[in-house]
């Protein structure tokens, strides 16, 4: 069965199953996770070394009941405040001209706002707090958090 994540696209990836290299995935899902919580930075680690879709590993968190922590891009998993991200005071031209060329469906992709991130040398916050200031809803996430 394929994988389809929240817009309908498949990633080609299985669900997680019951064979030898999801036992794997789920042992490092347990080393990696403190108090049944998985940091948004350890869970986009595996997915990269493990060639895995990120929407797999967060669909391998979810069965684990593994709760996703720490969200890189400031919007979920924090205490006592769930969303630390605040809007920009100040947003320059250049990375709002990316932010809007990156839009899909008026939001941007969690994976876009990475790459806006990397591509202009600046931190992924940054990035968030921009959208925050923009009215932009951040979405798809790439573990499938939102």
């Amino acid at each position: 069965m394929a994988l389809e994540d929240k817009q309908g696209k498949g990633t080609g990836q299985n669900m997680p199953g019951s064979n030898e290299k999801d036992a794997e995935i789920r042992e490092i899902l347990t080393k990696r996770s403190e108090n049944g919580e998985l940091a948004c930075k350890r869970a986009l680690a595996l997915a990269k070394e493990s060639g895995l879709d990120p929407y797999v590993i967060g669909r391998y968190a979810d069965e684990m009941k593994l709760k996703l922590v720490a969200c890189q891009l400031g919007l979920f998993g924090y205490r006592p405040e769930k969303k630390i991200v605040k809007p920009a005071d100040t947003i320059e031209p250049v990375l709002a001209g990316q932010i809007e060329k990156h839009l899909t469906g008026g939001r941007l992709p969690c994976a876009a706002a990475f790459e806006i991130a990397e591509s202009m040398g600046i931190a992924r916050m940054d990035v968030s707090s921009a959208c925050e200031a923009m009215k932009v809803s951040i979405k798809p996430c790439q573990l499938g958090a939102f």
